[in-house]
């Protein structure tokens, strides 16, 4: 009695016949894939069924598990009123919240303002409903953590499960990118069908570790939706053995559509993916460690001696007359699991020089960044950093002197002021860079501004 089964499956509310009314012949191989996979749940006749859906209650830093006895919810905003019903498997859901409170990870069932059933959880609930509805439910969201966060979850949640001896099915509700074709609801990208030829690839292979490290800038522009669902199943199922039939790939309305299933057979220690993407990783970051410059490895140096002792360490010694006599503003970023963690700087020297106003910047950017926690000394050896040294600032009339590779922008308007370094991941356009520029200065569209540009400097 515990996971005998897995599943991907997408959540597009036109595959449902009264919110498709016909359209959904468009994707007569997703239907035929959902229909196998609900036959098989019948078959293997789960007490409950773990359901990770991407459009639950969702939060940056705590994953939601739903509360209660029981909800209800309905497909009525895509035309389709009729309502479902389910029942919580309450026990689980329990020893569950138990669990990861003496883990101390970020997952409960608080914060909760919407009960009702999610187009992520209904779309694949109708299709089992068909075939078998004697299940109880846990319904769980993802959120903005990490993925290998995601992945202790789904390791979490096989736990609780063996703790009660169910016999439980999982769903990873996902689609995959929504950027396949320029008449499609997202538009195109040339990293949209990319992304889905690598998550596709994973899926068949079982290699899960896969999913941990795929490259965030092509899940981001690919516009990915269902990859912290597939990872939190894949937690699920860490040192099984699973026989896999990938069952079906479609996207023809520019959203792409898998469906896999992945029966249980044995264990094997081997597959143990989170240990191994985290071996991966720490050798990635002793490698940058290796091969840093002074500017850099000032940037750690402060932040781990300020996180560890709670005081700024004293200028080391030796340093590169570039860092000792020159001025100039700079920028801090720092990195967790290839997600930012935190980046504040200067736009003009502050300092009496570069070495101090890295120094302070880098503390800054790890115990001041308002988006984030403050670094704790556990995270300190997973932590990757890079400094930008910033040159004078250039008024600009004509933004088509601008470059999104080679120049940063300032906008100001009176008293607001936005900065955006140049070369950023996601970002590809001038008039994307002065958008989010004048976001972060809470600039509104109708408001006239000022642009500056610079150069920068980037140490890895």
């Amino acid at each position: 009695m515990s996971i005998s089964a897995a599943y991907i499956v997408p959540h597009p509310p036109l595959i449902v016949p009264e919110v498709g009314r016909g359209q959904e012949q468009a994707i007569q191989k997703t239907i035929e894939s959902y229909h196998t996979v609900a036959r098989q749940i019948a078959g293997l006749k789960p007490e409950t069924i773990v359901l990770i859906s991407p459009h639950s209650v969702m939060y940056a830093d705590y994953i939601h598990i739903s509360p209660g006895n029981r909800a209800q919810g309905s497909l009525k905003q895509f035309g389709a009123p009729a309502v479902s019903n389910v029942d919580y498997d309450t026990a689980l859901v329990d020893e569950l919240c138990r669990l990861c409170s003496a883990a101390d990870f970020p997952a409960g069932t608080l914060g909760e303002k919407d009960s009702t059933l999610d187009h992520g959880t209904l779309v694949p609930l109708h299709f089992v409903n068909q075939y078998y509805t004697g299940y109880r439910l846990v319904r769980c969201s993802i959120s903005g953590l990490p993925r290998q966060e995601h992945y202790r979850f789904g390791m979490i949640i096989a736990e609780a499960v063996e703790a009660l001896g169910r016999d439980v099915v999982v769903i990873a509700s996902g689609d995959l990118s929504h950027k396949l074709t320029k008449d499609g609801p997202y538009g195109f990208a040339a990293e949209g069908p990319a992304l889905d030829k690598k998550l596709t690839s994973i899926m068949r292979s079982g290699r899960f570790s896969d999913f941990l490290e795929l490259d965030s800038t092509l899940c981001e522009r690919g516009a990915e939706c269902g990859l912290a669902s597939f990872i939190t199943m894949a937690g699920i199922l860490d040192q099984k053995v699973v026989d896999t039939q990938f069952l079906s790939y479609e996207g023809p309305f520019g959203v792409g559509y898998a469906v896999c299933a992945y029966q249980v057979v044995g264990d094997n220690p081997s597959r143990d993916f989170l240990n191994q993407a985290a071996a991966k990783s720490s050798r990635r970051i002793q490698s940058l460690r290796d091969n840093e410059d002074a500017f850099v490895r000032l940037a750690r140096y402060t932040l781990e001696s300020y996180v560890t002792t709670g005081k700024l360490p004293p200028l080391p010694k030796d340093l590169p007359d570039e860092l000792q006599k020159a001025r100039a503003g700079v920028f801090v970023s720092i990195k967790k699991d290839g997600q930012l963690r935190g980046c504040i700087g200067t736009t003009e020297p502050t300092r009496p020089n570069i070495a101090k106003e890295i120094m302070h910047n880098a503390v800054s950017s790890g115990t001041r960044d308002p988006r984030f926690p403050t670094v704790r000394e556990d995270e300190l050896s997973s932590l990757v950093y890079s400094v930008d040294v910033l040159s004078p600032a250039q008024p600009v009339s004509d933004k088509s002197t601008l470059d999104v590779l080679r120049y940063g922008v300032i906008v100001t308007s009176g008293r607001k002021r936005g900065l955006l370094l140049p070369n950023l991941e996601g970002v590809n356009t001038v008039d994307s860079q002065i958008h989010i520029a004048c976001q972060k200065a809470g600039i509104g569209r109708n408001e006239s501004y000022t642009l500056e540009r610079f150069e920068v400097v980037r140490h890895l």
